[in-house]
């Protein structure tokens, strides 16, 4: 008898861009299209409002028309996750209480950033978040952008609360998530779309990934692979991907590659993003298009 996993929050979801019209306001409804392309391509959650989708630079309420446009596109087709995510906690509760007014499913905190709290006070700050709404909640640590890393110590006390459910791990740090994963069992979920594969053969329930957006049938292809213990299989799919992978993100930024690939195939009208973010270079772009190319994807 195979043993699968628990996945609260499903085993693929894009971390949703959130697309703009030219003019830089909130496109909601190519939001909602985008999402239900995605949930036909495979995935069973959509990732809102997290890094990916501008969450520094989209305010409340569009954060709120999003969801609900989000919500009403897929349905119960698909968990819909939001990104809790600021660090200031107040505002951070404010966002969890707007997202489960609004249908989200489940709710995404990261470790408050930039002013860098003690482990006392990460620990203060996601049970506050907690204490907000009746919502599970996916810890994300990410510590190369927010300075301020989840401690062993930390995890395993938030791991007693029965509402903490799982961990978005983009730590680069595989083997250590594996370990933290047994100890703790909380279910863990790649945030590292290079280190998807060997985050699924160690165990992960799933993936959190930005390549999903243009390559999310191989990605379900590759889970359902390995729930298969198909292993080879899903080793190739991980090469054939290494390129788009690589140009998405490490070809630059990856909501603008992201935003680029989508208005490449026209899936979505413009790869507008928000100051600080740019659009992708010449080259940037050039080099995407030939990749997506080679694969099939244009």
């Amino acid at each position: 008898m195979k043993h699968l996993p628990s996945r609260t929050f499903g085993s693929l979801a894009p971390a949703l861009v959130t697309p703009f019209h030219q003019d830089g306001s909130l496109d909601a409804e190519a939001a909602a299209r985008l999402a239900t392309k995605l949930v036909g391509d495979g995935c069973d959650t959509i990732l809102l409002s997290g890094t990916t989708g501008e969450s520094p630079t989209t305010h409340q309420p569009e954060k709120d028309e999003l969801t609900r446009a989000v919500k009403e596109a897929v349905g119960q087709r698909a968990h819909i996750m939001c990104g809790a995510c600021s660090n200031d906690t107040a505002h951070a509760v404010r966002i969890a209480e707007g997202a489960q007014a609004c249908g989200a499913d489940c709710l995404l905190v990261v470790s408050p950033y930039y002013n860098r709290p003690s482990q006392a006070g990460l620990i203060a700050h996601v049970r506050a978040i907690m204490d907000a709404t009746d919502l599970p909640i996916m810890l994300y640590d990410i510590p190369g952008r927010t300075g301020l890393a989840f401690s062993d110590e930390t995890l395993d006390e938030l791991a007693q609360y029965d509402r903490i459910k799982g961990v978005k791990d983009a730590t680069g740090q595989v083997e250590r998530g594996s370990a933290r994963m047994h100890r703790t069992g909380l279910e863990y979920y790649s945030g590292d779309d290079g280190e998807n594969f060997n985050w699924l053969v160690a165990g992960a329930s799933g993936l959190i990934s930005v390549v999903a957006h243009v390559a999310a049938a191989q990605y379900r292809r590759m889970i359902d692979f390995l729930d298969d213990s198909q292993v080879w299989e899903a080793r190739e799919i991980h090469f054939e991907l290494r390129p788009l992978v690589d140009a998405i993100m490490g070809g630059g930024q990856g909501t603008v590659m992201a935003k680029a690939a989508l208005a490449l195939q026209g899936i979505i009208d413009t790869p507008a993003v928000r100051l600080p973010l740019v659009p992708a270079s010449d080259e940037e772009l050039t080099r995407l298009r030939q990749v997506m190319e080679r694969m099939n994807l244009l």
